[in-house]
C-alpha cells in the first residue's frame, strides 16, 4: 500500500521565518524594528497616510511599493466619507494580523488551509469622542473576532492555531495591553 504525501501549501515560507529567527537569536539587536507612517491632512475630516520604509535587521528598509490610506468619517458625522475611519482600520490591522499568523502556524504545523475568513466587529459609544460625557470611554469597550476556518485539520487543530496566533500577534497585543504613545507638536 503506498501513501500518498501531499505537500502543505499556504503561501508562507516557514523554513525562511525559522532560518531568521534563529539569526535574531544570534544579534537580538537586529531584531529591534521601527513601524513608521507619515499622514498629511486633505480636508475636512479626511486624511492620507502613507507607508514607505522602516527600520529593521540594522538598517533602513522599503517596502517595494509605497502604500496610501484614506481615512475619512461617514456622512452621520458630517463628514465626506472619502475612506474608512481611523477605527475601523485599527480593525483592519487586528484581522490581518491575526490571519497572517493562522497561515504561518497552520504551515508550520503541516495543516493545509483551505479558507479564512475573520469578522470583526468593535463597539464604541462616540458620547466620548464627541465631548458629550467625560466618563465615557473614546475608543472600542469590546472587539469581537469571529473566524470560519476550513482546514484538513480537526476542530482542536483549528483552535490551536487560532490560539497560537493571537498569543504571537503584535496588534492584538498592542489592543490588550497598555502602550506608551507620546505626541509632540514641532
Amino acid at each position: 500500500m503506498q501513501t500518498a504525501i501531499r505537500e502543505i501549501d499556504n503561501g508562507v515560507n516557514v523554513t525562511a521565518l525559522l532560518g531568521a529567527r534563529e539569526a535574531l537569536s544570534q544579534a537580538p539587536e537586529a531584531a529591534r524594528f521601527t513601524w513608521r507612517t507619515s499622514c498629511d491632512w486633505v480636508m475636512g475630516t479626511h486624511s492620507r497616510a502613507t507607508v514607505e520604509g522602516f527600520h529593521g535587521l540594522g538598517e533602513e528598509q522599503r517596502h517595494k511599493t509605497r502604500f496610501a490610506f484614506d481615512t475619512d468619517h461617514p456622512e452621520v458625522f458630517a463628514s465626506e466619507d472619502h475612506g474608512p475611519t481611523p477605527v475601523e482600520y485599527v480593525l483592519v490591522g487586528l484581522a490581518g494580523c491575526l490571519t497572517a499568523g493562522i497561515a504561518a502556524v497552520a504551515q508550520h504545523r503541516g495543516i493545509q488551509l483551505n479558507s479564512v475568513r475573520a469578522r470583526l466587529e468593535g463597539d464604541m459609544d462616540i458620547q466620548g469622542i464627541l465631548g458629550m460625557d467625560r466618563d465615557v470611554r473614546n475608543g472600542f469597550d469590546d472587539v469581537r473576532v469571529t473566524f470560519e476556518i476550513d482546514a484538513d485539520a480537526t476542530r482542536e487543530e483549528i483552535e490551536a492555531l487560532v490560539a497560537q496566533s493571537q498569543k504571537r500577534s503584535a496588534v492584538f497585543d498592542i489592543l490588550t495591553n497598555p502602550t506608551h504613545v507620546s505626541v509632540q507638536v514641532k
